[in-house]
């Protein structure tokens, strides 16, 4: 699937680039280790193919490292950049690039930091298209999205994209923290109703968390509860005949343990949550944490596939609704056995 669009996606410098690879070196090794250089294996692997002169130099990379180094290379890059944000450009998704990442960046990390593991292969259909309903949490970077997505593409080849929150995209922290574009041109689609119907019409295979962002900023207190259900991925399911394989992660309430949600603070900031935990004095000194999370055992447990079948009704939105609530249900359940 992915070779349907490689020559399509890379332009003739990029794809240059791609045959020389990114080597997962020794300073990568020391930046997974030490958890305020994970930014830096990010950033440098997009610098690798793609040329970007507002992104970060050495001399900020290695201000990371020091407490309190991240707000000094900020300011020098904002001098740098002549008092300006980065430049805001508008990427398309690139399987090539997600593949790349993926293979040599995500595969390491996931191997020996985040151990993945699927579990109920035999429920694992041949291909798509598909909507993976799966318990987001951690309150954290994404990594349990990250995590299953690189297993499904390792296992069947898959081509998946995750619904992101729009924070993702555009917030003013992400745009400082990650390439331009980042998001995008790894094939995150936008948690927004026309963007999520658009990628179902489309017969893609999508990441999706059902919960939305009640699951991740719910707490350590909730951990393995299952909040309320949002019902457009079962409307949609049934209206474009997708169906549905919900699938549970053990282990990614572990992601950023003992956290706790302050919702006038991070509405305040504009944040999707704002975990508040032991750790936070870490983050203050150290803001290239952000895309860290503790080391866990990320265990994926494949279900049987799901097919929407709502009655034609003026009650349509409340038979679906009954049917999200059914469903988690059910997974709570299995949740609850595991």
């Amino acid at each position: 699937m992915i070779n349907q669009h490689s020559d399509n996606l890379f332009n003739p410098q990029l794809k240059k680039t791609l045959l020389e690879g990114y080597k997962f070196g020794w300073f990568d090794w020391f930046c997974l280790w030490y958890p305020p250089g994970w930014l830096i294996i990010f950033n440098r692997h997009w610098q690798h193919y793609h040329q970007d002169p507002d992104g970060w130099n050495w001399l900020e990379y290695g201000l990371f490292l020091i407490p309190g180094g991240f707000y000094i290379a900020l300011f020098i890059r904002w001098l740098r950049l002549g008092c300006r944000s980065p430049r805001s450009e508008i990427g398309e998704f690139d399987p090539n690039y997600q593949k790349a990442f993926r293979d040599e960046v995500i595969a390491p990390i996931i191997k020996y930091y985040f151990r993945g593991e699927l579990h109920k292969i035999e429920n694992l259909p041949q291909t798509g298209p598909m909507i993976v309903a799966m318990n987001h949490a951690g309150m954290c970077f994404p990594w349990d999205f990250l995590t299953l997505g690189y297993l499904l593409s390792k296992t069947r080849g898959w081509l998946v994209q995750p619904l992101a929150g729009v924070s993702l995209f555009d917030h003013p922290w992400i745009i400082w923290w990650l390439p331009p574009g980042w998001s995008k041109v790894m094939g995150g689609v936008r948690a927004e109703f026309n963007d999520f119907e658009a990628a179902i019409q489309e017969r893609k295979i999508l990441l999706y968390a059902p919960e939305g962002l009640r699951g991740p900023k719910k707490g350590w207190a909730k951990r393995y509860q299952l909040e309320t259900f949002d019902l457009s991925f079962l409307q949609l399911s049934q209206r474009y005949q997708v169906p549905i394989l919900p699938v549970i992660c053990i282990g990614n309430e572990n992601l950023h343990p003992w956290t706790l949600n302050i919702k006038k603070l991070q509405k305040l900031l504009n944040l999707p949550f704002l975990p508040i935990s032991p750790l936070i004095p870490l983050f203050i000194l150290f803001p290239s944490m952000g895309v860290w999370a503790m080391r866990s055992r990320l265990r994926y447990f494949i279900q049987p596939l799901h097919t929407a079948e709502l009655k034609e009704s003026k009650t349509e939105r409340a038979e679906a609704y009954k049917k999200a609530q059914q469903l988690r249900e059910k997974l709570q359940y299995e949740i609850n056995q595991l």
